[in-house]
């Protein structure tokens, strides 16, 4: 995705290879633990990310009650465009 020039978001329980911390590809949120507190700072950047990531995750549920990844039996490419015009259709949906 680096030599591309894309990203993504993703959250908490993503554990990947990206290791760069001047320039991340992947951009996950901030973890408290007991002994950790999240200042305000990391506390807003969580809920941008969130904010970033609502729609993504909604448009997913929403093919998932459909069922309509169940029996996808093509090309990846196709299935990039098929979710695209899924996912359009479903914003319309929605926003009606």
């Amino acid at each position: 995705m680096r030599a591309a020039g894309l990203g993504a978001l993703a959250d908490l329980g993503f554990r990947g290879l990206d290791n760069d911390i001047r320039d991340p590809v992947t951009v996950t949120g901030f973890a408290a633990t007991r002994t950790h507190k999240l200042t305000p700072g990391q506390k807003e950047a969580n809920r941008v990310l969130a904010l970033g990531r609502a729609p993504v995750e909604h448009g997913f549920a929403h093919l998932k009650n459909w069922r309509i990844l169940t029996k996808l039996r093509t090309d990846p490419a196709r299935a990039t465009h098929l979710l695209r015009a899924l996912l359009v259709l479903t914003n319309l949906e929605v926003n009606r």
